[in-house]
C-alpha cells in the first residue's frame, strides 16, 4: 500500500449477512472449524460473540473501522471495488480510492488474534 492517509478500515468477512447466516457460521465453527472459510471471522469472533481482546483493540485504535459481510460489501461498493478482491481481506480507504490493507492469503496464515492486530497497528503507523 502506498502512503496516503488512512480514513478507515473495512474489514470485509468472507460471509453473508443476516441472522440465518450468522447461526450457520457459528454452527460451521464448532462442528467443522477446519473447513472454516473465514479466518478474520474465527479471530475477532468467537462462536456467538465479538472476541473482548479485539473489541477493545478496535474501540481504542487510532483509525476508524467498519465490518461488512462480503454481501454488504459488494452492495455497497459493486460498481468500482467488488470484483477486485477474494474475501476475507480488509482494505484501507484513502481520500481518493481503496487499497488493498490485507489480502486473504495474509489473513489465513495468521495464527492468533495477536499477530492480527499487530499487522493491524504497523500498517496504521
Amino acid at each position: 500500500m502506498d502512503n496516503q492517509r488512512i480514513e478507515k478500515l473495512i474489514f470485509v468477512y468472507n460471509a453473508e449477512a443476516g441472522l440465518k447466516n450468522a447461526v450457520m457460521d457459528s454452527l460451521h465453527k464448532v462442528m467443522s472449524p477446519q473447513t472454516y472459510d473465514c479466518k478474520l471471522c474465527e479471530l475477532t469472533f468467537g462462536v456467538f460473540t465479538e472476541n473482548k481482546r479485539w473489541k477493545d483493540f478496535r474501540k481504542n485504535a487510532k483509525v476508524d473501522m467498519v465490518f461488512l459481510h462480503k454481501d454488504e460489501f459488494q452492495k455497497s461498493y459493486a460498481s468500482k471495488f467488488a470484483a477486485k478482491y477474494s474475501y476475507p481481506c480488509v482494505l484501507a480507504a484513502t481520500p481518493h480510492d481503496l487499497q488493498l490493507f490485507m489480502d486473504t492469503q495474509t489473513l489465513n496464515q495468521l495464527q492468533s488474534l495477536e499477530e492480527l492486530i499487530a499487522l493491524v497497528k504497523k500498517g496504521i503507523a
